[in-house]
C-alpha cells in the first residue's frame, strides 16, 4: 500500500471519532465537518464540479503524468472512503452503490437539500413566534433567543444588532410593558451588550422589590394587629375602672 494512502487511513482512524456518522439529521453540520476534514487532507479537491479530468493511459505518457494519474486514483478512493464511512450503517448501503465520491456528495445534497429548508422555514417561524415569560428569568430567556437569531448564519442572513435588540424589547412579558416604553422612548443606541445589562439590572431591581415586599407586613395585618391592641387597652381600661370603684 503506498505510503501516503496507509497514513491518511491512520489519521482516518483517529478523525473519524471526531466526526458523527450522518444519519439523515442536520445534514449542514455534517457536510460542514465533512469539508473541513478533507480539507485539512487535502483531498477535498475531488469533490470540485469544474475538476479537469486525467486522460486515459497511453504508451507515450511521462512519469509525471502517470504519477499525477496515480495520486488522483489514490485520492477518489480515499474521498469516497471518507464519505461513506461517516454515514449511518442504513444510509452506507444506500450509498456505497455509487461509484465516485462525487456522484455520492451530489446525490446527498439533493436528497436533503429539502429537508434543509424546511428546517430553515422552521427557525423562521421559531424567531418570530418567540415570545418570554414571567415564569423563567428574562437574561436566560435572551440568551436563548440570540442562540435561535444565530442560526440565522445558515441561511447566509446577518441580523443587524440594532435589529436583534428592537426584537428583545418587543418580545418581553407584559408586565415588563412600563419598561419597555422607557427602553422604546430612550435616545440612546442601545447595543446587544447593553440592552442585556440594562435588562440584568432591572430584574435584579424586580426580585429585590419582591423580596423587601414579601418581608414587610401587609396594611391589613397591620391593622389586624393595631386592633386587637385598642382592644386589649380598653379591656383593661374597664377592669381598672371596676377596681377603683
Amino acid at each position: 500500500m503506498d505510503s501516503r494512502v496507509e497514513s491518511t487511513l491512520k489519521a482516518y482512524a483517529s478523525d473519524s471519532n471526531k466526526l458523527n456518522r450522518f444519519d439523515g439529521t442536520n445534514f449542514t453540520r455534517w457536510q460542514e465537518k465533512m469539508k473541513f476534514l478533507l480539507t485539512a487532507l487535502k483531498i477535498v479537491y475531488i469533490l470540485d464540479p469544474d475538476l479537469v479530468p486525467i486522460e486515459e493511459p497511453q504508451d507515450t505518457d511521462c512519469d509525471e503524468l502517470k504519477a499525477e494519474r496515480k495520486k488522483r486514483s489514490d485520492d477518489n478512493l480515499l474521498c469516497r472512503g471518507y464519505i461513506l464511512n461517516s454515514l449511518s450503517d442504513r444510509l452506507y448501503d444506500l450509498y456505497s452503490q455509487l461509484a465516485t465520491p462525487t456522484e455520492i456528495w451530489t446525490s446527498l445534497e439533493n436528497q436533503y437539500k429539502s429537508e434543509k429548508q424546511g428546517a430553515n422555514k422552521f427557525v423562521t417561524f421559531q424567531f418570530f413566534e418567540f415570545s418570554m415569560t414571567d415564569k423563567r428569568s428574562i437574561l436566560d430567556q435572551v440568551h436563548e433567543f440570540l442562540i435561535l437569531a444565530s442560526k440565522f448564519t445558515v441561511l447566509k442572513i446577518t441580523l443587524p444588532d440594532a435589529f436583534l435588540v428592537g426584537a428583545i424589547i418587543a418580545k418581553l412579558p407584559p408586565s415588563w410593558n412600563n419598561y419597555r416604553k422607557k427602553l422604546l422612548h430612550t435616545s440612546e443606541e442601545l447595543t446587544l451588550e447593553q440592552i442585556q445589562k440594562h435588562l440584568r439590572i432591572e430584574e435584579e431591581t424586580r426580585i429585590r422589590d419582591k423580596d423587601l415586599n414579601s418581608e414587610a407586613p401587609s396594611s391589613s395585618k397591620v391593622n389586624v394587629v393595631e386592633s386587637k391592641k385598642g382592644k386589649k387597652r380598653k379591656a383593661m381600661n374597664n377592669s381598672n375602672n371596676q377596681t377603683n370603684n
